[in-house]
């Protein structure tokens, strides 16, 4: 079994633009002779590598907190794309994810610099996709996320973005990506990885 940590570490992790930073405080310090180290953090819902939540986008959206935990763990199909997902590249993903094991078709992700369209967008919510991954901190356009997280969290596709795959080849794996469970929130960080079944 070979283990795929696809997360970012969070104190250096990337922060969308306008989103607070994680920050760190040493509360408790065993060099400055207290009997233990102990730290605080601050963090945005947003940073790093992170689930959106329908609540994200959506006023009456699901919660981090009311998502079943299977849209997070399970099997997923890792794909490779640059530049924009057109609808006709998300059909050509699904069929390459459904050919290679149906149940990792439920939950893509996308290698490399790629932006996902609106036409994509559709394709995947038409899908009944449980879960859709995206290297970027935002699964659309940077500049105009909105669009494309309303076609998505609007038919409950859960986002997680921010993973890291340059090391992961493309193929099916067993994903977990669980986030914390924080009751209201419209997303979480999450420690997602990645499991390939040894061959």
């Amino acid at each position: 079994m070979k283990i795929y940590d696809i997360s970012q570490e969070v104190f250096s992790c990337q922060v969308f633009a306008g989103d607070p930073a994680p920050e760190k405080e040493r509360l408790c310090s065993m060099e400055q002779g207290d009997l233990y180290n102990l730290t605080a953090f601050r963090m945005c819902a947003h940073n790093g590598t992170h689930i959106d939540a329908p609540f994200h986008f959506l006023k009456d959206g699901k919660t981090v907190d009311s998502i079943r935990l299977d849209a997070f763990i399970g099997m997923a199909y890792v794909t490779e794309h640059q530049g924009v997902v057109s609808g006709d590249d998300a059909a050509e993903m699904l069929e390459k994810a459904k050919a290679a094991n149906p149940d990792a078709a439920k939950r893509i992700l996308i290698k490399g610099p790629a932006e996902v369209s609106s036409d994509a967008a559709k394709v995947f919510a038409a899908a009944d996709l449980l879960l859709l991954g995206n290297e970027s901190q935002t699964v659309g356009p940077e500049d105009a996320p909105m669009e494309v997280h309303l076609i998505l969290l609007g038919a409950d596709v859960i986002l997680l973005e921010g993973i890291r795959l340059a090391a992961v080849p493309e193929g099916v794996y067993y994903l977990n990506a669980a986030p914390l469970n924080l009751s209201g929130a419209d997303g979480s960080p999450c420690r997602a990885v990645l499991i390939a079944a040894e061959r």
